[in-house]
């Protein structure tokens, strides 16, 4: 069983930057594989960025060069470092695990979910 809590969600112009948190129960965090997604009002839930055991990583084509995703194993911690945001990043965003050591960028196959932290863009 995992536990997720997000953090670092908030209000930010164009441009701007935010890092996301999320703070993970269990003894076995590095062998998750890891990912971040968001769903925007009225749309369906989206890939955003996942990473393996190993620290591969993926990232969705519309975060690409702007987002980086990051665990730090020894503090249980996920991280999504979030650079020069765009009002179309504006979403709830969602830290998942999932039960095996590869990656998905389907949200049907992550296990665990945390509450949901909500990033908001301004123009």
């Amino acid at each position: 069983q995992v536990k997720l809590v997000e953090s670092g969600g908030g209000l930010v112009q164009a441009g701007g930057s935010l890092r996301l948190v999320c703070a993970a129960s269990g003894r076995t965090f590095s062998s998750y594989a890891m990912g971040w997604f968001r769903q925007a009002p009225g749309k369906e839930r989206e890939f955003v960025a996942a990473l393996n055991w190993s620290d591969r990583t993926n990232y969705a084509d519309s975060v690409k060069g702007r987002f980086t995703i990051s665990r730090d194993n020894a503090k249980n911690t996920l991280y999504l470092q979030m650079n020069s945001l765009r009002p179309e990043d504006t979403a709830i965003y969602y830290c998942a695990a999932r039960s095996s050591a590869y990656y998905s960028g389907s949200y049907a196959n992550y296990d665990y979910w945390g509450q949901g932290t909500t990033v908001t863009v301004s123009s």
